[in-house]
């Protein structure tokens, strides 16, 4: 069994939780958290598992990590804090881990890392053994290997687009919904994640990734942003009161331009009401989708919804993407220390997901 750590016990933390205390190869070891009011609870209780894990979260990274865990999870927020999350992922790298997480955007596309990024992982690879593998959380499986996946079934490809069609009002994580997407803001406010080049660098290594895999030569990668205020004010059912007149829906894509055309395209839909911008793309139950479009002959188009606590469309997308980082961890810890990307680990069946007894989420 491999000693597993998951640090944090957000929206992503949870669902590594579970993810870790089903997976069939791995033990859930320790649970790192900041807050001291989460420490010596289980960790089980903590991601609403609805029994006891027999792990007490703690605050002592330094003891975590002398006691020499094979991995961990790193599911602490690199939004708001990219400098300390690069720091945690190093250290643990240091500590000798295998490290999956789905914080440090900037590693998508391992060979479009910029050197302040790469150097100090791969220092701490070199010193400790450890290796790294990240992935998007919108899910990073639905911009990387579904699209080329899906583009390996036609006879020619024109263009692919990824979209993530979701209703932020479901999603439970009101500091990004509000200060960082801008919903809830007069449209004179400028959310942090529609500034100019901020969704190249979130976004923009899977748009390398994808031409690289596909042996397409990038022109550019180019933004484009629409914002759409709400017409009435709204109350939404978990992230409260929304004023006519607000952002109530934002559009944006990051386009990978070939040979002069956008050829490869991630996009963002997304509202805090269905009322809000009607004429743009719906998710079919309502809540949340991932759509790939691959535009050739044959045209195809593949949707898939997730749920998990419940019904919630957005914690399913968290756990789809934690799903892939933590299905990777036997993996990495059997291949040789290094920096990997979405085209080096393999994406496979879950072998032992269904026995033996005992390791269901249930």
């Amino acid at each position: 069994m491999i000693s597993t750590v998951v640090w944090g016990t957000g929206n992503v933390g949870r669902a590594a939780v579970r993810a870790v205390a089903a997976h069939p190869a791995l033990t859930l070891t320790a649970v790192v958290v900041h807050s001291p009011g989460k420490a010596g609870r289980d960790a089980g209780e903590l991601c609403g598992l609805g029994r006891d894990l027999g792990v007490a979260a703690t605050t002592d990274l330094d003891a975590v990590l002398a006691a020499r865990p094979r991995a961990v999870v790193y599911a602490a927020s690199g939004d708001v804090r990219p400098d300390d999350a690069l720091a945690d992922v190093t250290r643990a790298l240091r500590a000798g881990c295998v490290v999956v997480t789905p914080s440090l955007y900037g590693f998508h596309d391992k060979l479009s890392t910029p050197a302040e990024l790469r150097d100090p992982v791969l220092a701490a690879i070199a010193d400790g053994g450890g290796s790294l593998f990240v992935s998007g959380v919108d899910p990073g499986w639905a911009n990387d290997v579904l699209p080329l996946l899906v583009s390996g079934l036609g006879a020619a490809v024109d263009a692919i687009r990824c979209q993530e069609i979701f209703d932020y009002s479901t999603y439970d994580q009101e500091d990004a919904v509000r200060g960082l997407i801008g919903m809830g803001h007069p449209l004179d406010y400028a959310p942090p994640m529609l500034a100019p080049a901020v969704p190249t660098m979130v976004w923009g290594g899977q748009i390398r990734l994808m031409a690289r895999a596909l042996g397409a030569e990038l022109d550019d990668i180019r933004e484009t942003v629409d914002r759409r205020a709400l017409t009435a004010t709204v109350d939404t059912r978990r992230m409260g009161h929304f004023e006519a007149g607000t952002q109530g829906a934002v559009r944006f894509e990051v386009q990978g331009v070939v040979a002069g055309e956008p050829r490869i395209v991630i996009e963002h839909i997304t509202r805090i009401h269905a009322s809000c911008a009607p004429e743009w793309p719906a998710p079919p139950d309502g809540d949340g989708a991932h759509r790939v479009v691959i535009e050739g002959r044959p045209r195809i188009e593949v949707t898939i919804e997730a749920s998990d606590e419940g019904a919630n469309r957005s914690a399913g997308g968290n756990a789809t993407a934690v799903g892939r980082l933590v299905g990777a961890v036997d993996w990495l810890a059997a291949a040789e220390p290094g920096l990997y990307d979405a085209l080096d680990v393999p994406l496979r069946p879950a072998v032992g997901a269904l026995g033996p007894p005992g390791r269901t989420l249930s």
